[in-house]
């Protein structure tokens, strides 16, 4: 990888950071629990390519094994937090 595709790489990723951060912070709380939801679902997505990731054998490479590792870690932990929160959100309207 040249040093002009990671310098466009990092720039997009530092871009999509705000991006993110804007949309996040405009969101009503009224919302939070079918976006979390629908987030949820996303990163279920994420952790299926994640392992796919993880167990493919084209370029088996100790640096690809560990990075899919990392993404199959990171991916289960997003979506086991994302439902706990769910869970705890769709729990204050429950009446007692």
């Amino acid at each position: 990888m040249d040093m002009n595709t990671l310098v466009m790489l990092l720039a997009l990723f530092v871009l999509s950071l705000f991006l993110g951060v804007e949309m996040i912070t405009k969101v009503p709380p009224t919302l939070h629990t079918p976006l979390m939801s629908g987030t949820n679902a996303i990163s279920g997505i994420t952790l299926v390519g994640a392992l796919l990731a993880a167990g493919s054998d084209s370029s088996s490479t100790a640096v690809n094994n560990i990075l899919g590792f990392v993404a199959v870690v990171l991916a289960t932990l997003n979506v086991v937090g994302g439902y706990l929160v769910t869970n705890r959100m769709l729990a204050m309207f429950k009446r007692k």
